[in-house]
């Protein structure tokens, strides 16, 4: 028998038996490191498209007479995983075979086919091995095995050992997946990251919820919506949501005091993922203190992760020691600027701040509404300042539209109950005390109406289903919304510049 020389994933190495009668082969277990440090890489992934390796893999196959898509056998073989197998065989001794226990593993080949034997099984391809548990005389943990591999499911194309293309990645992120453990491991963290925040919230007793994606008005604050009709109703307008707080409000207002939701966010990547949650009877103080504590949760949580299982990943280089810095938005503004705001709430105030930006030669936004002016002013001032985690708090009313607002003692301006957190200069969670009078939040509805009119030259309608909601009664609210592909691309070491590497 020639050299038998098979990886699955989590790798296991088959090596011809030492004795030159014996039929069975070892399957050596190796980490995916080892197994990449012996093998010859390859610089361009011009291979994995290559139509001629494709199309020798499909002949060879096809001329080997076997069924090459066969029906797993679900055979009375005790079937455990790779990973199972080695936490649960570490207890054997040098040369020391477990008799009478035959386990059946499979996964992908990850190293070259079988040499010098009748059996073609390409690198990449669905393999399943049956053997006993077994430790070699130089202390490797392996499958005595009893045949020869069988083929599940073979891969026709060549998969390279490394693959540097970008936007060939993202578009087969399966290749990408199998052949860059960083890929795979940002993406495990992200899983254990959407599971600690949900024990989190569970243990402080929130339920989790689904509300809709489709409704006559979006809802939300000052993006614009998506506007769709269905083909069961195509007279009846419909728009994507912005996000789903006015959904989940309303079940607060039917009795659900702490409530959270994990879904997409229309204002970003599609496939972007948030978390939201609303909680009766909390505050900011409370808001703030709840994210401090989460935040320094999961970077404890990552660290020992990155250290264990996921040490492919940078370590988080990141500090998120309670408390976290704050900002004023209208005070740190006008000291940075040198420049004393006009009362915000006024009429004249749009015009008085593009009068501003005129004379200071700041770049004026698309559409030149007090909104969006002022959101320039932040990004051009204050979220450069924000490298560790920092709070931007006090925003003018204006930029809250779905928050309690007051008057600020110190600045006499009209600003909102609310708190933005920003971690390398960029947002990562957005929290506020909800409004929950219905005569506010309609005058505050009217003047969102009003700069979304600017924005797009369109008519829009206040969201009147939710003004009769309140109307029953919603007791002080605070809500809170994060990011998680951000916070995954932050705590991951991932490139900052696009959230595609982490969906």
């Amino acid at each position: 028998m020639g050299s038998l020389q098979k990886c699955l994933r989590p790798p296991l190495h088959l090596v011809r038996s030492s004795t030159s009668t014996a039929t069975a082969s070892y399957c050596r277990f190796y980490s995916i490191a080892r197994i990449l440090e012996r093998t010859e890489a390859r610089a361009n992934n011009e291979i994995v498209n290559s139509e001629h390796s494709h199309q020798i893999r499909l002949e060879t196959l096809k001329s080997s007479g076997r069924e090459l898509y066969p029906r797993f056998p679900h055979d009375a073989t005790h079937r455990m995983s790779c990973r199972d197998f080695l936490k649960g065989y570490r207890y054997l001794a040098p040369s020391e075979t477990v008799e009478g226990k035959e386990l059946s593993l499979q996964g992908m080949s990850v190293s070259e086919a079988l040499k010098s034997t009748p059996l073609t099984v390409p690198r990449a391809s669905e393999i399943g091995v049956k053997g006993k548990p077994h430790r070699t005389e130089r202390g490797q943990l392996s499958i005595l095995a009893t045949e020869l591999p069988r083929l599940i499911s073979p891969c026709l194309h060549d998969l390279p050992t490394d693959l540097q293309n970008n936007e060939f990645r993202i578009r087969n992120r399966h290749v990408d997946l199998q052949v860059n453990r960083r890929a795979a491991d940002t993406l495990r963290l992200r899983s254990s990251i959407i599971s600690e925040i949900r024990s989190f919230l569970s243990i402080k007793g929130y339920s989790e919820v689904q509300t809709p994606i489709l409704a006559n008005t979006a809802g939300g604050a000052v993006a614009r919506a998506f506007a769709t009709t269905a083909v069961e109703f195509p007279d009846r307008h419909i728009e994507l949501r912005t996000a789903p707080e006015i959904w989940l409000k309303r079940l607060v207002l039917g009795g659900f005091e702490n409530i959270f939701e994990l879904g997409i966010d229309k204002t970003h990547n599609p496939e972007f993922t948030t978390c939201e949650f609303y909680a009766a009877y909390k505050g900011l103080p409370g808001l703030i203190a709840t994210t401090e504590r989460l935040l320094a949760r999961l970077a404890t949580t990552t660290d020992q992760l990155i250290k264990g299982r996921l040490n492919s990943l940078p370590p988080c280089e990141i500090d998120f020691a309670r408390p976290f810095r704050r900002l004023d938005f209208i005070k740190e503004l006008e000291s940075a600027m040198n420049y004393k705001f006009p009362d915000l709430a006024h009429e004249n105030s749009e015009a008085e701040v593009t009068k501003m930006f005129k004379q200071r030669q700041i770049r004026l936004p698309e559409h030149r509404t007090l909104p969006r002016l002022l959101d320039r002013l932040s990004a051009e001032y204050l979220e450069p300042l924000c490298k560790g985690p920092t709070w931007i708090v006090n925003h003018p009313e204006c930029l809250a539209p779905l928050s309690k607002s007051f008057v600020d003692p110190e600045t006499q301006q009209r600003v909102s109950a609310r708190a933005e957190l920003f971690v390398g200069g960029k947002e990562l969670v957005n929290t506020y005390e909800e409004e929950n009078s219905p005569f506010e939040q309609r005058r505050k509805f009217e003047q969102q109406a009003k700069y979304r009119n600017e924005d797009s030259g369109k008519g829009t309608e206040v969201d009147e289903s939710y003004l009769e909601a309140l109307e029953w009664g919603l007791p002080p609210t605070g809500g809170w919304g994060c990011g998680i592909d951000r916070l995954v691309m932050l705590l991951s070491g991932t490139d900052r510049t696009s959230c595609r590497s982490v969906l």
